[in-house]
């Protein structure tokens, strides 16, 4: 394989993917997937698309309110515009491309309703529209001769050179080399730095990490959004979600009494935004000296519930529960991250030649608290913006690619792993000390072990694989969290 690129691209989920469908054909770019294609954040998205398309009582301006409600007024203006005024082309671009949406009798697109929406906007392919999404995004980009993919390849570090970048690729546990003008990061959440997530296995904070040690501006990297109706078995780290579309249908959330509670704590009950229902399940936990939690749907059409959330029905009927008749325990748990490697409204960063897209990015649209649906919406719109900046500045550039500048990367094959157990350490501080309602006395101890191991795995000489990079990052994300709040 040619090491030289125009682009890398380090993550394949939807940012990644659509950045590289959008990028010229005559552009030589390689895609890193982390682990195999399918298994990133995106794939796991249940809800949908939230997006202002051929509407009847829906208007951009709402659109607008319902994320600058949801986000505290702190969102930054001018991405958001961006946001909700590009999202009908992504609909009926990604729609072009095969992505199938659930439709009306009458042949319309179905929209459905979830918390912190004024309007029923949100496009979505049953209760699985992440795993759409990707799965027919990946088909176009195999079929692009210009792309090479990567599966099983970890993007170690990235240096910039004179022509643009060096980036240690780690794959079949050899480390080497590649160079390319620009580097775009798509490297999702960093769900893995607490002990329970909705995330995937890699959402370990990789690209924030590497984007910090090139000298990038992070922001807001405190602000994490904890999903308040994650499936609680009470001992998987990995939560399964159950969708906020279940309460945008008219799912109850009950106490441990088996009694609703949301009207005691917000007028737009079960359908306020996730912070604010998150935290009023802490605060009525905490009333009833209890974590014991239920979301239920079962008054609804069981026929309904079966064809609208097969998935959820599929997954919970494995675990003894079935949802037409019965309460689904719940609990908030870590989803999402709203901060990250700041970019501009073209996603560029403030390292010249390096991008970033989707969740490990700060574009400023989520401001203090993520509306439902917005995600995916995000990687999409803004992973074009990525590629249409690239385009512009690639006209601009004569460089050969066969020219482009080699750095080399210091790796010692012999030397040791690290200790086990640093992973495990970093995630037992961060669920202890900044779960939904911060412990500011555990956030003040927890950021110095933290710092400690951070500065241990920095300075010592441990062997560069997988477990190595992904506690490095782990460590460096929870403390880049706990210096932003203590």
């Amino acid at each position: 394989m040619d090491k030289n690129y125009d682009v890398i691209i380090a993550g394949a989920g939807a940012g990644g993917l659509y950045t590289a469908i959008n990028l010229p054909s005559d552009l030589k770019i390689l895609l890193i997937s982390k682990r195999e294609l399918i298994l990133c954040n995106s794939a796991l998205a249940q809800g949908g698309v939230a997006a202002v398309y051929k509407p009847t009582d829906d208007n951009i301006q709402l659109h607008t309110r319902d994320t600058l409600i949801a986000g505290g007024y702190k969102n930054n203006p001018d991405s958001l515009k961006i946001l909700v005024t590009e999202a009908a082309h992504e609909i009926e671009k990604i729609i072009s491309l095969g992505v199938d949406f659930d439709k009306t009798e009458d042949g319309d697109y179905h929209r459905t309703l979830e918390g912190g929406h004024s309007r029923h906007r949100i496009f979505h392919h049953k209760d699985s529209t992440g795993f759409e999404i990707t799965s027919k995004l990946q088909e176009v980009v195999k079929k692009q001769p210009n792309v090479d993919i990567m599966e099983n390849a970890l993007l170690c570090g990235a240096k910039k050179t004179s022509t643009g970048f060096s980036a240690d690729i780690l794959a079949n546990n050899v480390h080497e080399t590649y160079n390319s003008r620009y580097i775009v990061l798509a490297t999702g959440g960093i769900g893995r730095v607490y002990d329970y997530t909705t995330n995937s296995a890699i959402a370990t904070g990789d690209g924030i990490t590497l984007a910090y040690e090139m000298g990038a501006n992070i922001k807001n990297l405190s602000l994490i959004q904890f999903h308040p109706t994650a499936f609680n078995n009470k001992h998987t780290r990995e939560c399964f979600l159950i969708s906020e579309a279940v309460r945008g249908e008219g799912a109850y959330l009950l106490n441990k009494n088996g009694e609703r509670f949301m009207q005691n704590y917000d007028e737009r009950l079960e359908l306020a935004p996730r912070d604010v229902v998150s935290h009023s399940i802490i605060s009525e936990g905490k009333r009833l000296d209890s974590d014991d939690f239920y979301l239920d749907i079962s008054h609804k059409d069981s026929d309904f519930i079966k064809k609208r959330f097969p998935m959820i029905y599929k997954y919970l009927l494995e675990q003894g529960i079935d949802m037409t008749k019965d309460r689904i325990p719940i609990y908030p748990c870590q989803h999402y991250l709203m901060g990250g490697i700041n970019v501009n409204t073209g996603a560029q960063t403030t390292v010249d030649g390096l991008y970033a897209v989707g969740e490990c990015s700060h574009t400023g649209v989520h401001g203090n608290n993520r509306l439902a649906s917005n995600s995916l919406l995000e990687a999409l719109v803004f992973g074009r913006q990525a590629a249409l900046n690239i385009t512009e500045r690639i006209k601009e550039s004569s460089t050969p690619l066969d020219s482009l500048e080699n750095a080399d990367f210091d790796i010692n094959p012999n030397a040791p792993e690290i200790p086990a157990g640093i992973r495990t350490e970093v995630r037992h501080i961060m669920q202890k000390s900044y779960f939904v309602i911060p412990d500011m006395q555990e956030a003040l101890k927890g950021f110095e072990r933290v710092s400690e191991l951070k500065r241990m795995l920095e300075e010592g000489d441990y062997k560069v694989d997988r477990d190595y990079v992904e506690a490095k990052s782990i460590a460096t994300v929870a403390y880049l969290i706990l210096k932003e709040v203590i």
